[in-house]
């Protein structure tokens, strides 16, 4: 898989979500959510975050349940301008992040470096969805 995560800090530790037993999910994927607390691979620009994979799921091995970090500092790749400090989600290519608008209401986490398209950077991983309606 391109572009996954690293962890480079863990401050909690990772926790069972239910996962499609024919999804096959690489350790460090950013993970969107789906009730009940399911995670699937995302897929798309400013999807509600489940976490970041804490293992590999292989596709159609009868398993179920995947860890999922829903906090920790990560290595991640940038797409545009992102700035210490800023809120940021995740963008339309899978496992990289941009800086949040200012209506964004599902924010992956804070930016603890300045980064531009292409480079990494460090997000604390702090998922949270604002309903803005």
């Amino acid at each position: 898989m391109a572009n996954e995560l690293t962890l480079m800090i863990e401050t909690h530790l990772p926790i069972p979500f239910t996962v499609a037993n024919g999804a096959g999910i690489e350790r460090g994927t950013i993970l969107t959510m789906t009730d009940p607390m399911t995670a699937a691979a995302q897929t798309a620009k400013e999807d509600i975050v489940a976490g970041v994979a804490a293992g590999e799921k292989i596709a159609s091995d009868g398993r179920t349940s995947l860890a999922v970090y829903r906090g920790g500092v990560f290595k991640v790749l940038c797409s545009g301008t992102v700035t210490v400090g800023d809120a940021v989600i995740t963008a339309a290519q899978a496992n990289t992040v941009e800086t949040a608008g200012v209506n964004a209401e599902d924010i992956f986490g804070i930016a603890l470096e300045t980064a531009t398209d292409g480079q990494t950077l460090l997000v604390e991983l702090m998922p949270r969805t604002n309903n803005l309606a």
